[in-house]
């Protein structure tokens, strides 16, 4: 591999991608996968080959040395496609990741979480979550790319793709050639336009390590943050900015925290908690605007009701768009958003994947299309669409839904809290326990247990959650609500398996 193999451009500008709504739950479950009109120029039934790579001409029109398999995208999911790549002895002189990112892949979820700590908690900062630390692997530095053969393009969008010839077009102009191309573009942060202040001084969005160090300058000099949108990333901005002794409130339009996934009794004891640690709510409300001061910087929240909630910091967190372009004419999927893929996460232009947050795929357990934003389908739909190109793996991606999400974990703070959820969140719900520390929602259709979540479970305790979710066992309800600990409740459930599940 030559001494320029590993390239730095320019920055430019973000991708960017037409809203789409998300509904049913989780942002999951979605039509029927036999119910196709939403996934426009995508025949399931069409028989994909990988389309054969010939030999570029060493002309020097092209950017890239290795045209072979070209990744687009720098997060979670191109990170672990290279590692992929890499076990399979295909990565160098080979494969070539063109990204928008500066870094090299790391662990996105440790931007709403650890990074935010205060600067005497011991915040987490790059080189440490570097993927694949996350899933505990190897710390893959950028030395680690170039080391593995791996030509890298950072800072340098995509934003045109030639089918017929197999070439891509960045946005400082190089043309780079593919054999096969796979697309982990992931999302682009929702924003609030800018007629309404949405992109004032002091107003954050969160999706890369820039925009997480620009917050960070913001909290060293703030006295009172406004958090909008009450699901993870603001739960997790806001738990964060409890350690930076901030006055916090949190705005969102739902009834209660997390409305996708908790219960109104789960999120009570959540918002509990939150409001112990001086952390205000405000429900049910909607935002007229982000009003300024006379230096121009955000001061405060107007809400559609007339009043104001002053603030030197916003942050913005109220969803993501899957980041399809330039590839909307590879076939997109309207209902859930993102590229459609089979189960191999192959699109319906051969040669082409798409895997993590902008694939659009079949949820085999539940027979429906789905679209997950989460780093745990972002690291196994690469290792799936990898394997299933190297090899001769014709199995069909089989994912079990999972969240999670940890915080107040940094130094000093009275309680962590750590909770996962496995599974389907429909049917009637049993909760047992008092959140002192343990809680556990179990749901239950027609019988079966099809979701569960816990809160700070045992190691043994969090491992029996996806064995129960995925075999989805026929419970006593009467039993399990009868139940007196969390504990107990688990041992119910875990007696309902197979046998040769429990092992």
């Amino acid at each position: 591999m030559s001494s320029a193999a590993v390239r730095r451009v320019l920055p430019m500008a973000a991708i960017i991608s037409n809203p789409t709504s998300l509904k049913h739950g989780l942002s999951l479950f979605c039509p029927e996968l036999h119910s196709s009109p939403s996934c426009s120029s995508f025949n399931p039934s069409r028989r994909f080959q990988r389309r054969n790579f010939v030999a570029a001409s060493t002309s020097s029109s092209f950017a890239n040395d290795n045209r072979e398999f070209v990744i687009v995208g720098g997060g979670n999911a191109a990170g672990y496609a290279a590692r992929t790549f890499v076990e399979h002895g295909v990565a160098n002189g080979k494969l070539c990741i063109v990204s928008k990112e500066a870094h090299a892949p790391y662990e996105r979820p440790a931007l709403t979480k650890a990074y935010l700590f205060p600067l005497d908690k011991k915040p987490a900062r790059l080189p440490g979550f570097h993927t694949c630390v996350g899933s505990g692997g190897e710390r893959q530095t950028p030395d680690w790319y170039k080391d593995q053969g791996i030509e890298m393009f950072y800072e340098d969008p995509v934003t045109g793709i030639d089918i017929e010839k197999q070439t891509l077009t960045t946005n400082s102009g190089k043309l780079l050639k593919y054999g096969s191309l796979i697309i982990a573009t992931g999302c682009t942060a929702t924003r609030f336009p800018e007629k309404i202040g949405g992109n004032l001084p002091g107003v954050h969005y969160i999706r890369d390590v820039a925009d997480a160090d620009s917050l960070i300058s913001s909290l060293e000099k703030s006295n009172k943050i406004v958090v909008i949108g009450g699901g993870y990333i603001g739960m997790e901005v806001a738990a964060a900015a409890v350690g930076w002794k901030l006055d916090t409130t949190i705005i969102f339009p739902e009834e209660h925290l997390l409305q996708r996934l908790f219960t109104p009794s789960l999120a009570q004891k959540y918002e509990q908690l939150y409001s112990d640690n001086g952390v205000k709510f405000v429900k049910g409300a909607s935002i007229k605007s982000l009003e300024a001061n006379s230096d121009g910087h955000v001061a405060g929240v107007r809400l559609d009701n007339g009043s104001t909630i002053e603030a030197d910091t916003v942050v913005v967190g109220i969803g993501a768009k899957p980041a399809v372009s330039p590839f909307d004419s590879i076939g997109l999927n309207n209902k859930v958003g993102g590229i459609q893929v089979d189960g191999q996460f192959r699109t319906s232009v051969p040669g082409i994947f798409a895997i993590g947050d902008v694939a659009a795929f079949p949820l085999k357990m539940y027979n429906r299309i789905a679209r997950v934003e989460h780093v745990d389908h972002a690291r196994r739909s690469a290792q799936h669409c990898t394997k299933a190109l190297l090899t001769a793996n014709t199995s069909t991606y089989d994912y079990l839904p999972y969240f999670y999400s940890r915080v107040f974990e940094y130094e000093g703070s009275p309680r962590k809290i750590w909770w996962q959820f496995f599974g389907d969140n429909v049917g009637e719900t049993v909760e047992i326990g008092h959140f002192n520390p343990k809680v556990a929602t179990f749901w239950i259709d027609s019988g079966k247990l099809k979701g569960v979540l816990l809160e700070s479970g045992s190691l043994e305790e969090f491992q029996l959650l996806p064995k129960l979710a995925r075999n989805q066992p026929l419970v006593d309800k009467a039993k399990l609500q009868n139940a007196s600990s969390v504990e107990e409740a688990l041992e119910i459930a875990r007696a309902s398996l197979p046998v040769e599940a429990v092992a």
